[in-house]
């Protein structure tokens, strides 16, 4: 049993915004230690009926009798200070705390915190490290960002000492973290919104990196140059892999796609063949993903075998080229969460393995920030697909002081050659796009917002 002492003097803990990934995983974690739980949250959802079924009172509203009679209330980020159960607390000096302070918290009661972070491939990497620990009897706790089937939801209670978790850079909630193991994916130009510019990301990592004990362990991409020079910031062990980094611990070779364009290789350990692995999710990225969980997972002493089985196993986090079903019998529908140029190019890639007549992609750009930061490269990027159709800006956390649109970005695919269309409501898209697919056809919904409902109006 994780050692509890550092949160013991909270016997009620009311979680507004429970319904969040994080959240949720983290009031299941707290039950199954005994505390008592409730909380609030906007809308009701899967998620809120799951905290049902564990015993949690949930409220959809606010409920200020809950706020009372706690001795913490735990917020998430998107709850602002005015809202009535925040000034509550506030009223009768209870203490608040953000989720991501809340969750270091929680990563200081187990002994073994191992953190997965990175720009691009959090969740589909912590799925596989998860699965693999799963397989190799590890009884692990997990936070994850996305719905895995395997756990049937985004979290796991374990009773061991291992606390699988995502951990984000965003607003560097990771550095409230006291990770023992970190695997770090890549480092690209994301979150401007809040970082301004690439040296701040790089030197949220400095710091990161820099949590490590010095019986750490440090899992590191070896084809990313940034990745690469955290080496210089730890005592902790260092552990590297890749695909053109010939001086990378572990290498994957022999590379080839099947007809689904999932991957088999054969995996390298300085330089001695090591095993083969075949995965059961596209794309070349994938590849890198699951070196990264192979490296970490062999440190653990789970054995190939494990391993093996573990990958075969993955297909695919929610939302991660999650397959839909098909248009009218004739044409594939698949949903990704891509929102960042290097995301939609992996995407591209993935299906460039894939055998099928054209593609076809609908793109909601996520926040107008990053769409006028990254205008060029999005661009760029959308003509790697046939077909391209964009949709509105989804705000999410901004309003638009920027100066941008969707039109924005179809002008300038229009101007490289392509014929993008720019059509902001959902049901003229979907007829659009019923009309003109052919036989054989893919197409692929992406983004962070409400671009998902497009895939089931398009199977429908």
């Amino acid at each position: 049993m994780p050692n509890i002492d550092n949160i013991k003097k909270y016997k009620n803990i009311h979680m507004i915004g429970i319904g969040g990934v994080s959240m949720s995983g983290i009031a299941a974690i707290l039950l199954n230690w005994g505390f008592h739980v409730t909380g609030s949250d906007r809308a009701d959802s899967e998620t809120l009926d799951k905290l049902r079924q564990l015993g949690i009172k949930v409220t959809v509203g606010h409920n200020l009798e809950d706020v009372e009679t706690s001795d913490v209330v735990v917020y998430s980020a998107a709850v602002k200070q005015d809202d009535p159960e925040m000034q509550k607390a506030k009223e009768l000096n209870i203490p608040t705390i953000e989720r991501a302070d809340f969750l270091g918290d929680l990563t200081r009661c187990y002994e073994d915190s191992i953190c997965i972070s990175g720009t691009h491939g959090k969740t589909t990497t912590t799925s596989m490290v998860s699965l693999c620990f799963l397989e190799g009897l590890k009884d692990p706790s997990i936070q994850v960002g996305a719905y895995l089937k395997q756990i049937d939801g985004n979290y796991k209670v374990g009773n061991s000492e291992h606390f699988v978790i995502e951990a984000c850079e965003y607003v560097e909630s990771f550095l409230k973290f006291s990770p023992k193991a970190e695997i770090i994916l890549n480092i690209d130009n994301d979150h401007l919104d809040y970082f301004k510019n690439f040296e701040n990301i790089k030197n949220a990592f400095v710091k990161y990196v820099k949590l490590l004990p010095d019986d750490g362990l440090l899992i590191l991409n070896a084809d990313d140059e940034n990745c690469l020079n955290l080496k210089n910031f730890t005592s902790a062990k260092i552990v590297t892999y890749g695909i053109h980094n010939e001086n990378a611990d572990f290498i994957a070779k022999n590379i080839t796609f099947d007809n689904d364009g999932f991957a088999m290789f054969d995996v390298y350990y300085k330089n001695e063949f090591f095993t083969n692995i075949h995965l059961s999710v596209p794309g070349m990225h994938n590849v890198l993903n699951a070196l990264a969980c192979l490296s970490l997972s062999t440190e653990y002493g789970i054995s190939k075998n494990d391993i093996q089985i573990a990958l075969s196993k993955f297909t695919g986090a929610h939302r991660r080229f999650e397959y839909k079903g098909k248009i009218n019998n004739i044409a594939s529908v698949y949903d990704d969460y891509a929102h960042h140029p290097t995301e939609i190019r992996a995407t591209a890639n993935s299906l460039a393995n894939k055998k099928y007549n054209q593609s076809w992609v609908v793109f909601q750009p996520h926040t107008y920030s990053r769409t006028k930061n990254l205008l060029d490269d999005f661009a760029d990027a959308l003509l790697l697909f046939d077909n391209v159709i964009v949709l509105d800006i989804y705000a999410a956390r901004e309003n638009n002081v920027f100066g941008i649109s969707s039109k924005d970005l179809v002008d300038k695919i229009n101007l490289l050659g392509k014929n993008a269309k720019y059509i902001p409501d959902f049901d003229e898209c979907v007829h659009f796009v019923k009309e003109h697919i052919n036989e054989n056809d893919v197409v692929i919904t992406l983004g962070a917002g409400t671009v998902t409902k497009i895939g089931p109006m398009l199977v429908d």
